[in-house]
C-alpha cells in the first residue's frame, strides 16, 4: 500500500480527523433542523464516527459513503457494534451513486478538498433536494504561498487544489448554490496532531513508515499554521 496521508488515516482508523473533530460536527449539526424524517449523506465517512453520531442523536436515515474500502469495513463494524441501521455505500464524491434530489443534508468533513471540486460540488447539488443543505468543513488557504510551498502541501496531503475562501465560494456558486455562508474555525497547532484523537480502529499490520506520516503532518501543520485554515461552509439553493 502506498504511503500516503489518506492511507495512513485508513490504517489507523482515525475517527474525527478533520479540524475541530466531533465537537465541531455536533455544533454545526445542532444549528440545523434535523428530524427523524431527514435523509443525510455523510460523504467520505471514514470509520463512521460522524454517521454513528447522527443516527444515534437524530434517529434519521443516514448514508455513509467512502471510496476507501478499509474505512468502510471499519465503519461497518462500528455501526454493527452499536446496532445502528446506517446504510453503507462504496463510491466516489466525484460521481455519487445516487439519484437526483435524494438527500436533505450532505455533510463533507475535510473530504471535498481531496477531490476534483469542479466535479464534486455539482454532484452535491444534483443529489440534494430543492431545499437541501450542504455542510462542508474544509481546508482553506488563508494567505498566498510560493510555488514550492504549494507543491509541498499538495504532494503530502494528496489534495488537488488548495483554495482560499473566495475560490471555494466561486465553486459553490458555479454549481448552483445561491446562499453560501462561511464560518472560520479557529485552529491551534495541536488540533492538527491526530495523535490526540481517542477514536482509533487500528489495522492488524501497519508499516512503520506510516508513523512517519503522522509526524510529517504535525510538522507541516506548524510550519504552515498561518496558511492552512479551516472553514465551515453552509450552502443551499
Amino acid at each position: 500500500m502506498e504511503t500516503t496521508y489518506l492511507n495512513c488515516l485508513a490504517l489507523f482508523g482515525v475517527g474525527g480527523a478533520h479540524p475541530g473533530g466531533l465537537n465541531l460536527t455536533r455544533r454545526v449539526l445542532s444549528k440545523e433542523k434535523i428530524n427523524g424524517d431527514s435523509k443525510i449523506l455523510d460523504v467520505g465517512c471514514g470509520t463512521g464516527q460522524t454517521s454513528a453520531y447522527i443516527a444515534k442523536q437524530y434517529g434519521c436515515h443516514v448514508t455513509a459513503l467512502d471510496n476507501n474500502r478499509i474505512m468502510l469495513e471499519k465503519a461497518g463494524k462500528r455501526f454493527q457494534s452499536m446496532n445502528l441501521p446506517v446504510e453503507i455505500q462504496h463510491g466516489s464524491a466525484e460521481n455519487l451513486p445516487f439519484q437526483n434530489d435524494t438527500f436533505d443534508f450532505i455533510l463533507s468533513e475535510s473530504v471535498t478538498a481531496f477531490t476534483d471540486v469542479t466535479k464534486t460540488v455539482p454532484e452535491y447539488n444534483r443529489v440534494l433536494k430543492a431545499n437541501g443543505v450542504l455542510l462542508a468543513i474544509e481546508m482553506v488557504r488563508n494567505t498566498d504561498v510560493s510555488e514550492n510551498q504549494m507543491q509541498e502541501i499538495l504532494d503530502f496531503y494528496g489534495v488537488k487544489q488548495l483554495l482560499d475562501e473566495q475560490e471555494w465560494r466561486t465553486h459553490f456558486e458555479k454549481a448552483g448554490f445561491n446562499h453560501i455562508e462561511m464560518e472560520e474555525v479557529e485552529l491551534h497547532p495541536d488540533i492538527h496532531k491526530i495523535e490526540v484523537s481517542n477514536d482509533y480502529s487500528l489495522s492488524t499490520h501497519i508499516d512503520p513508515s506510516f508513523y512517519e506520516v503522522f509526524e510529517k503532518h504535525h510538522h507541516l501543520s506548524i510550519v504552515y499554521k498561518d496558511v492552512l485554515g479551516c472553514g465551515v461552509f453552509r450552502c443551499s439553493i
